[in-house]
Formats: C-alpha cells, structure tokens, sequence
C-alpha cells in the first residue's frame, strides 16, 4: 500500500509516495534520488547508510520510511558548504582518509553528528563515534586523523 509522506530532507519539504514497507533508506534512495546514502548490510551492522534524524546518527536501512514525517533528516548531500566539500570532506580528502569511498557518507555523518554535539572531542571520543561505521579498507587512522583536523579547522584553529 502506498501513502503520501510529508517530511523534511535536507532543509526541504518533500511530498514522497512511498510503500508502507520501504526503509528510510529506499524513501531516500528510490523514491527521492539521493544516492549519496548506500546501502551496505541491510541489517544495521555496517553504519554505511547512516543519516541524521533530528541530529543523530540513524541506520536508514532500520528505519521505516513512516517515522519520517516531522523529523529533520540530513543526508550526505545536504552538508555541503554552498557547493563546496564540508571541512570533515575536505580533512578526509586532504588526510587520505578515504580509500574506495563506500563507507565515506556514513562516517562523515557521524562525525558531524559528533563535531556538532563536542567541538573538541578526543581521539577516543572521535573511535567512539564512529564505531558503527566499518570501512574494509583504511583501517581508520586517517579518518580518526581527519576527523580531529576537521574539528580544529570547525573551531577556527
């Protein structure tokens, strides 16, 4: 069965006919076209779909695409500053910080998350939040690098 959503993505209303059954994550990437947010496992393990809802970190491939309407949602593609990368992007660039990329939108968007709730946050603090997002590449000492410099770069340092 189909209903209309009302709710806010990315700092925008949409109007979104979805299926009673879709996850966030299909609302985000089937039904509205941003592809930004992958999926990984389905299951909630891998943390690649993470998105923020009302400002926390949220497996989208967990959350019914129904919890949606009257929540804040920011994907990947809503955090850029005016067309240019969000300093966790650019840290992540300019460090290494990623490899082949797949995990990169749900850690930058726990780490906003993070940065958003302790702008000076410790290595352990940063290990910490992002705990839930597996990269089978990097091994996370650049993304743990770039995610203190973005934080530093954030408090004008």
């Amino acid at each position: 069965m189909k209903t209309l959503l009302a709710c806010t993505v990315n700092g925008e209303e949409r109007a979104v006919l979805a299926d009673t059954r879709d996850t966030l994550l299909e609302l985000l990437r089937d039904r509205i076209g941003l592809t930004g947010t992958k999926e990984g496992c389905g299951n909630g393990n891998c943390g690649t779909c993470t998105v923020l809802v009302d400002g926390a970190p949220v497996c989208a491939c967990l959350m019914l695409a129904l919890e949606a309407p009257g929540r804040d949602i920011v994907t990947i593609e809503g955090i850029a500053n005016g067309g240019g990368l969000h300093p966790i992007q650019q840290a992540l660039v300019d460090l290494n910080g990623t490899q082949c990329g797949f995990c990169t939108p749900g850690i930058v968007l726990s780490a906003k998350a993070l940065l958003d709730a302790n702008p000076a946050p410790t290595e352990p603090d940063i290990r910490h939040a992002i705990a839930g997002n597996l990269c089978r590449c990097t091994g996370y000492g650049k993304i743990v690098e770039a995610i203190a410099a973005a934080a530093a770069t954030m408090r004008g340092q």
